[in-house]
């Protein structure tokens, strides 16, 4: 900084030393465009290079994450066992001889709603006489029906079946 060949600059406790630009040769308007076009070239090549790199990058993200040769060789062992055992299974299912006619499915539905419907018809019988009961009883119906032990579907988390 003494001799002149960089400049100093001081920004309170710190100072700053960059190159004296008025001792270098100034360039001129031909120089100038010249070295827009190495800039502006330079970008291009650049540009071209990154995208490669983001493309190439890329590959070897899908290649890393793609199964190698031996592991896709156990998974087509593992997945053809599966196959296997599920066709073994199937064969069976169909050589099975206790299967059920439509006839018995029919009537199990039958016996089903039968069962069902009266279920619903005693419950209801049961209610209506425990309500015409509780209209004239001093205490609440959960007393009463310790009282009397009483058990509801309710207690014992008991829901009427849905049809077949």
């Amino acid at each position: 900084a003494q001799q002149g060949r960089v400049r100093e600059k001081v920004y309170g406790k710190q100072k700053i030393y960059f190159a004296d630009q008025e001792q270098l040769p100034a360039a001129s308007d031909a120089e100038l465009r010249g070295l827009d076009g190495e800039i502006a070239a330079r970008s291009a090549q650049l540009q071209a290079l990154q995208q490669s790199c983001r493309h190439m990058e890329a590959e070897l993200k899908d290649l890393n994450s793609s199964m190698t040769t031996p592991e896709i060789a156990r998974e087509i062992e593992a997945l053809r066992k599966d196959c296997a055992s599920y066709t073994e299974k199937l064969e069976r299912i169909k050589s099975a001889t206790n299967h059920v006619t439509p006839e018995e499915k029919e009537q199990v539905c039958r016996e089903q709603q039968l069962y069902r419907r009266e279920w619903r018809r005693r419950k209801r019988m049961a209610t209506e006489l425990l309500d015409a009961i509780l209209e004239g009883y001093p205490k609440s119906k959960k007393q009463f029906f310790e009282e009397v032990g009483i058990e509801t579907d309710e207690d014992h988390g008991v829901v009427l079946p849905a049809t077949l």
